[in-house]
């Protein structure tokens, strides 16, 4: 009987609003809402100003819960998320894209798919399950002709997701500000509430868990006179309760929870999924303008990780071990140095191993990310393999510039946004998860080591002579001041077949002995005594004769091969054979 008396729940689906900078996103999100939240609608005042959003806006739109969402009283709430279109804000797009459920890319009828539009699509593939495409800006078309040029782009837009996981998307023509901005507000929008149905359509309910550790994206802070400080935000993870602590962990202090709201209606539990002010006692919210909330310990500080990831398929280039991207990590986005690396090569098929790494198995380093495009390695070519072998999973290692503070197995995004962005590229180049982070500052000596990542090394020198039937001398596998003494024990092949182990230096040019346990095979015997006969005879004569010698010579050199393993952040720089 209790649960009847419950007040009707309100089911809160969370829409991004994306699209390039000037599709009118602003105006759709004004046009939808039906209550603005503090943060709602441009309160920055040079993003009013300047006539663009420079900030994450919430506003919500409360409608009667569609019937595909369960029976009985309930109210749907939409809360919209005006994400910035401005290229250079393109790191509070990414900060947002973790909250949303549901998003609606809005795209200026007249001018189609722009760079940022496609960026923001690249941002709902990874963060997102489902879209609708809206269509804004109808009224500037001429009224014959606007239905055809709606069907256009229609066309157009489908062609353009048909590679996607949104194809088949829904896609809505509308005029969100009829006139402009300047036009007078009695002027009503068209198409607006055809697409609150198609988005009602579209709710689903999103799997929200309480459980696990209270975690929340702070957007928007304010004091209020004796009251104390209320941060509005989105609850990522878990669930609070009036009287609980949480952690501000950018001040290092926590904060008791005096009083909450959901929307102007006061609370005292909010979950995952709800978007809500709390208010704790006064602290100066100048301080925290954006940027996470949490259960007091839950977040660490990392100044380096291994994240599992995948290339952005419409980056163009490659991704280079060594090279630095801006990495977002949470709500943070810093510069970071990147090394890649894969399985071993045996190891390649394996399945993906969701949500954890192993420190206990070998890793080969990786000159790059392998993708499709990757030009495949000496060792691929030697074997006869044009085609690059791709690993079913790869890695990275982000070491960081400066520390950041985030959740465990979080959101990774790298990108290139000192692209310019007016070049016509997509500057996000992957998206992984954060497996493992380090809160070491000294993780080059205690982190590093535990990774085992490692060069596969091969060297290759010719036999100059023999010296009995069980050993060798061989040359040009090292350089004349070589410390040969630590390749000393290291096993070699030749070319025909027998296994030798480096016994020792032989002289000062870098020339080196090899023993031969199995004894030299007779033909190779004949072969080298051959090849040191025509030498010789060569010599004797003068040089023209030397060089007619050499192109006659059908004795093929036996090469000498030294293949051994070299793990990365090993400080001994240990050589292994398997």
């Amino acid at each position: 009987m209790a649960a009847d008396s419950a007040p009707p729940r309100v089911l809160n689906v969370n829409v991004g609003v994306l699209g390039h900078i000037d599709s009118g996103k602003t105006a759709l999100a004004r046009a939808l809402s039906t209550t603005g939240s503090t943060a709602a609608f441009d309160r920055a005042p040079q993003s009013r100003a300047r006539g663009i959003t420079l900030d994450l806006g919430f506003s919500c739109l409360r409608t009667a819960l569609p019937p595909q969402l369960g029976p009985g009283p309930g109210e749907l709430q939409f809360t919209l998320v005006d994400c910035p279109g401005h290229a250079s804000l393109i790191r509070t797009i990414i900060g947002g894209a973790q909250i949303i459920d549901l998003m609606m890319l809005v795209i200026d009828v007249t001018k189609g798919m722009q760079t940022q539009s496609a960026e923001c699509l690249v941002i709902g593939q990874i963060a997102c399950q489902k879209m609708v495409v809206v269509l804004n800006k109808i009224d500037l078309l001429p009224e014959a002709k606007r239905q055809s040029a709606i069907e256009k782009m229609t066309k157009k837009m489908q062609k353009t997701l048909e590679n996607t996981k949104f194809s088949g998307c829904p896609i809505v023509a509308v005029a969100a500000k009829p006139g402009g901005p300047e036009a007078p507000e009695s002027e009503n929008p068209l198409g607006v509430s055809e697409l609150i149905e198609v988005l009602k359509s579209q709710a689903y309910l999103p799997s929200r868990d309480p459980s696990g550790h209270f975690l929340m994206a702070v957007d928007h802070c304010f004091s209020i006179k004796g009251q104390g400080t209320v941060m509005t935000g989105t609850i990522l993870s878990g669930s609070v309760s009036l009287g609980d602590n949480v952690e501000i962990p950018a001040l290092k202090v926590t904060k008791k929870v005096k009083s909450m709201q959901m929307f102007h209606t006061p609370v005292t539990y909010a979950m995952q999924g709800d978007r809500v002010g709390i208010c704790v006692t006064q602290f100066d919210p100048k301080l925290l303008e954006r940027g996470l909330i949490c259960t007091p310990e839950s977040l660490h500080t990392i100044h380096a990780a291994v994240i599992s990831l995948k290339k952005i398929q419409y980056f163009r280039g490659a991704l280079q071990t060594k090279a630095k991207f801006h990495i977002t990590v949470g709500h943070e986005t810093v510069m970071g140095r990147v090394m890649f690396f894969s399985p071993a090569p045996a190891d390649f098929d394996e399945e993906i191993q969701e949500n954890a790494f192993d420190f206990d198995r070998d890793y080969l380093y990786q000159e790059e990310y392998l993708s499709k495009d990757s030009k495949p390695s000496e060792e691929n070519k030697e074997n006869g393999q044009s085609e690059v072998q791709l690993p079913k999973q790869q890695w990275a290692l982000l070491e960081f510039e400066k520390p950041v503070t985030c959740p465990k197995l979080c959101l990774v995004i790298g990108s290139k946004l000192d692209t310019d962005i007016h070049a016509n590229t997509c500057r996000l180049a992957f998206h992984g998860v954060l497996l493992q982070g380090t809160e070491d500052k000294n993780y080059a000596e205690t982190f590093l080591p535990k990774l085992k990542v490692y060069k596969q090394k091969h060297k290759e020198g010719q036999v100059e002579r023999v010296i009995d039937d069980y050993s060798v001398i061989g040359r040009s596998l090292f350089k004349k001041e070589t410390n040969i003494q630590i390749f000393v024990g290291l096993k070699v092949k030749l070319s025909t077949g027998e296994e030798g182990i480096i016994d020792g230096g032989f002289g000062q040019s870098g020339k080196f002995k090899i023993r031969i346990p199995g004894g030299l095979k007779p033909e190779t015997k004949m072969l080298l005594s051959a090849a040191s006969k025509k030498k010789s005879k060569a010599g004797k004569g003068d040089a023209n004769k030397e060089d007619e010698s050499s192109k006659n010579d059908s004795a093929q050199p036996v090469t000498i091969t030294l293949l051994f393993k070299r793990y990365v952040f090993d400080t001994q720089k240990k050589m292994i054979q398997s």
